[in-house]
C-alpha cells in the first residue's frame, strides 16, 4: 500500500501527534498545522484530515488529495450545508460522550431539585433552614435522540427510578427506554414529561423543533435541557415560555450563535442556566483511539465507525 499523509488541524495538534506516532500506524505520514499559514501550505499534501470542522471547512477546496476527514468533534453540521464538498468520507466521534453528557444533565438536575444554590446562599448568610424538594424517583424523563448519548442518559435516569421515554426518527426500541416514539407523536408525549433532554443533531427536520407551539404542550413545572444542537430550539419561543410560566426551568449548553452574544436576552433570565458548550469535551486520548481504529478499517477497506450520511446530516 502506498503511503498516506495525515494532516492534523486541531488546538490539540501536539497531543494528537504524540498519541498517533506512539501507535505506529502503518503507511501513515503525520503532518500538523499549528497556524493558518501552515495549514494552507500543507493542505494539498493531505489524503486524510483529523480536524475540528471549523478549521477544515475553509481549506476543503484546496484539499485536492482528500479522501477522508475524521472530525475531532461529534458535530459536523458546518460541513454539511448546501454547496459544501461531498466527494470524501466524513466520520465523527461517537460513543464517548454518553458518560460526560449524563454527568452534565444529572449534575444540573440534582442541583435544581435539591436546592443546592439556595443552600450555598443560606450558608453565606449563616441561615439554618430546610427547603422542600422532590425526589427524581417516579418522575418522567423524555429524551429526544436515542443513540449512544441518549441511551446513557436513559440508563442514569433508570438508576434514579425515573420512567424514561424517548423520541427518535425511527421510533425503534432502544436499551434503557421504557418506550420510544416517532417525532410526530411528540406533542402527545410532552405533557407527561417532568424533564426534557434534547440531544438531537442539526438537520432540516430538527431545526426549531422546539417552537412556541411545542412549548405550549410542556408541563409548567418541566425542566428543559438542550445539549444537542442549538438549532433545535427557537430561543425566542423558549424565552417567552420561561417568562410566562409555560416552562419551569431550562439549562442550555448549545445555541444557534456561539459564543452567545453579550446582548442576548437569554443571559438575564433567572430560570435559565447557560453554559459555554462544554457538557462533553472531545478528550484527545478518546478521539485518538477512534482514529486509530478507523484508520485500520480504512486501509483494510472496511466500513468506518461514525460515518456521516451527507443527505441525512448525521
Amino acid at each position: 500500500m502506498s503511503q498516506r499523509t495525515l494532516l492534523l488541524l486541531s488546538q490539540d495538534n501536539a497531543h494528537y501527534e504524540r498519541l498517533l506516532k506512539a501507535a505506529h500506524l502503518p503507511h501513515l505520514r503525520i503532518l500538523r498545522a499549528d497556524s493558518e499559514a501552515e495549514a494552507k501550505a500543507k493542505i494539498g499534501e493531505a489524503h486524510i484530515l483529523m480536524a475540528e470542522p471549523a478549521r477544515a471547512r475553509p481549506l476543503l477546496a484546496q484539499a485536492s488529495k482528500l479522501v477522508w476527514l475524521q472530525s475531532t468533534y461529534a458535530g459536523v453540521d458546518i460541513l454539511l450545508g448546501p454547496g459544501e464538498r461531498r466527494d470524501y468520507q466524513l466520520t465523527n466521534v461517537r460513543g464517548i460522550f454518553g458518560p460526560l453528557m449524563s454527568e452534565y444533565v444529572f449534575g444540573h438536575l440534582l442541583a435544581l431539585t435539591r436546592q443546592i444554590v439556595h443552600y450555598r446562599e443560606q450558608q453565606r448568610q449563616k441561615v439554618w433552614q430546610s427547603r422542600p424538594y422532590e425526589s427524581l424517583r417516579g418522575k418522567t424523563l423524555l429524551i429526544l435522540g436515542t443513540g449512544s448519548i441518549g441511551q446513557h442518559i436513559a440508563q442514569t435516569g433508570h438508576h434514579f427510578g425515573m420512567q424514561v421515554l424517548g423520541v427518535s426518527r425511527s421510533g425503534r426500541e432502544r436499551p434503557g427506554f421504557t418506550q420510544v416514539y416517532q417525532v410526530p407523536a411528540l406533542n402527545k408525549v410532552l405533557p407527561q414529561a417532568d424533564v426534557i433532554v434534547s440531544v438531537l443533531p442539526s438537520t432540516r427536520e430538527t431545526r426549531h423543533l422546539f417552537n412556541a407551539e411545542r412549548f405550549s404542550y410542556c408541563k409548567p413545572s418541566a425542566i428543559f435541557f438542550n445539549v444537542g444542537r442549538g438549532s433545535a430550539v427557537d430561543s425566542t419561543a423558549l424565552l417567552t415560555a420561561l417568562r410566562t410560566g409555560k416552562l419551569g426551568f431550562a439549562v442550555l449548553d448549545v445555541f444557534e450563535q456561539e459564543p452567545l452574544p453579550a446582548d442576548s436576552p437569554l443571559w438575564g433570565q433567572p430560570n435559565l442556566t447557560i453554559t459555554p458548550h462544554n457538557s462533553a469535551y472531545s478528550f484527545p486520548e478518546d478521539v485518538a483511539q477512534i482514529f486509530i481504529r478507523n484508520y485500520i478499517r480504512f486501509i483494510d477497506g472496511q466500513p468506518m465507525d461514525g460515518k456521516i450520511d451527507f443527505d441525512k446530516g448525521y
